[in-house]
């Protein structure tokens, strides 16, 4: 938060605390930086209150001023209290008590009311560290262990929690109520994990609990890899694939490198001599890995077939033209015996049923012309026969 303080002295935050455990301490702070450059200025002056809702303070701390610095620099101020015994509400304010004018600008951050108590330590068995970066499909199963000072608490209560929106909102998660806690595989997400301990004669109070440090697996999702579909070459005309990859930081290889101006491209151009299949890997950051596959199958001409029977029984059933990739960019029109367009495809895979605007076309000879962007491959025309 930013506050750019008014000519008048002033609160800038102000808030009512209700359901606090009794007899215990709390620690009221907040991160603040003096945002001016300029050393010359009015420097902030901050008095941090807890009071009653009818204005009575019960406790307060002054920061002084915060003097600029040379670069940003974050501190943090505040101070502990004791909660009485009745569970009274209260009332937590920030005033800062220097005027407006040229300064008295800052930034404030992590704004805290916290319970305080002995400290929890939480560890994953087996590792180094709080965090634990795995992909999709991982099975590990991971330990986690939990230390309290002795004699901290005469009943303690545990609780393990775990949030998946990074510590917005926590869940209790059922039967997790020791030291320890053995968590199973799940799907893609961020999971924050901690263990909290209240003493037995507060367990009803949720402001009561003391939590441990965060414990955190991410499972991380699988790069999306699409190579592309399969492709027809004409022999000595190259063609470019159509690769596509998406995630984490995702780098990405092809394989093999042979008749391709560059491995590392998404569309590079391949000029194989025969039938190949070139395969697309992919990995994130987090070394999760996927492939897919594209074929390229080598061809000497276009072959047109110059009949078909669409009846239904499953064979030979549509018009197709197998070696025509879309790539070639050709315009396939047929035409009936009066000269009207019953089929078109451009730059597609050719796959006619004998059908015109839903209706069966009557058997009989039908003329077909192709004609090609690309000045490589000379126009075609023919007739091909509907067989019912």
């Amino acid at each position: 938060m930013l506050v750019n303080a008014s000519y008048n002295p002033g609160d800038f935050f102000i808030t009512t605390v209700t359901d606090l455990c009794p007899n215990t301490t709390y620690e009221f702070a907040a991160w603040i930086m003096n945002v001016m450059i300029e050393p010359v200025s009015i420097k902030p002056d901050i008095t941090f209150s807890i009071e009653t809702p009818a204005g009575q303070i019960l406790n307060s701390f002054n920061t002084g001023d915060i003097n600029v610095t040379t670069s940003p620099k974050w501190k943090q101020y505040g101070f502990f209290f004791k909660t009485p015994p009745n569970n009274a509400v209260i009332v937590l304010r920030m005033t800062n008590k220097a005027p407006g004018g040229n300064g008295n600008d800052v930034a404030l951050d992590d704004i805290t009311f916290r319970p305080c108590g002995a400290k929890i330590s939480a560890s994953i068995q087996g590792n180094s560290t709080d965090t634990i970066d795995v992909c999709t499909g991982n099975t590990n199963v991971y330990r986690f262990n939990a230390k309290i000072p002795a004699g901290a608490y005469q009943q303690p209560v545990y609780q393990w929690q775990v949030s998946t929106d990074k510590g917005i909102s926590w869940k209790d998660i059922p039967g997790a109520n020791a030291l320890t806690y053995t968590r199973q595989p799940t799907g893609d997400g961020s999971y924050w994990y901690r263990l909290t301990v209240v003493e037995k004669s507060f367990v009803g109070l949720v402001s009561c609990r003391i939590a441990s440090n965060l414990l955190i697996v991410n499972i991380h999702p699988i790069p999306f890899t699409d190579a592309g579909p399969d492709r027809i070459m004409r022999k000595g005309n190259p063609i470019t694939l159509d690769g596509n990859v998406a995630g984490e930081q995702v780098t990405h290889v092809w394989s093999p490198g042979t008749y391709m101006n560059d491995i590392n491209e998404l569309k590079p151009e391949v000029s194989p001599t025969t039938d190949i299949v070139y395969t697309l890997h992919a990995q994130s950051v987090y070394g999760c890995a996927n492939q897919d596959q594209v074929s390229v199958k080598i061809v000497d001409g276009i072959y047109i077939p110059n009949s078909f029977t669409p009846n239904g029984d499953g064979k030979n059933d549509t018009w197709q033209i197998p070696f025509l990739d879309p790539s070639f960019e050709g315009e396939v029109s047929v035409f009936n015996r009066w000269g009207q367009l019953v089929y078109h495809a451009s730059a597609a895979k050719v796959s006619w049923d004998g059908k015109f605007n839903g209706t069966l076309q009557a058997p009989g000879v039908y003329v077909y012309i192709i004609t090609f962007k690309q000045g490589t491959i000379n126009n075609m025309k023919g007739t091909l026969t509907l067989l019912r």
